[in-house]
């Protein structure tokens, strides 16, 4: 029964690593267990983690679930300090989302449900959990 997952993204330059994942995540890490590796619990069983290390060549996109990609898009580019990017939708597709990377070339993605009353209810089934 697989009941958890973790993600890892490598990054070079460890604490600047960290640093730019606090601020893209809005938070510290949960758990630190030892130099040079990092994890937030994005939400219930789900870590990423940022290690020291080479970035593997087309790594991502991590794709995170957000309720107002326009908000947390302005807020990226204020805090740090990336390049605008593009918000793309498609009719037959029911989020808007946008692709960047991390300054390693890890590929970070953001969408956000087009139908609110639906992201409403995905929230509430995760809340359950």
């Amino acid at each position: 029964m697989t009941f958890e997952m973790t993600i890892q993204v490598r990054v070079s330059d460890f604490l600047k690593g960290q640093r730019w994942y606090e601020v893209l995540l809005n938070r510290k890490p949960d758990f630190v267990p030892h130099e040079g590796f990092a994890e937030w619990e994005i939400i219930p069983g789900c870590w990423l983690q940022v290690a020291e290390g080479e970035p593997a060549p087309g790594s991502g996109p991590i794709r995170l679930g957000l309720t107002d990609l326009e908000g947390e898009k302005e807020r990226l580019i204020r805090e740090l300090n990336i390049e605008p990017f593009e918000i793309l939708c498609r009719k037959e597709v029911p989020v808007r989302w946008a692709s960047l990377s991390d300054p390693w070339g890890n590929g970070i993605g953001f969408f956000e449900y087009i139908d609110k009353k639906e992201e409403r209810e995905r929230i509430a089934t995760l809340q359950r959990v």
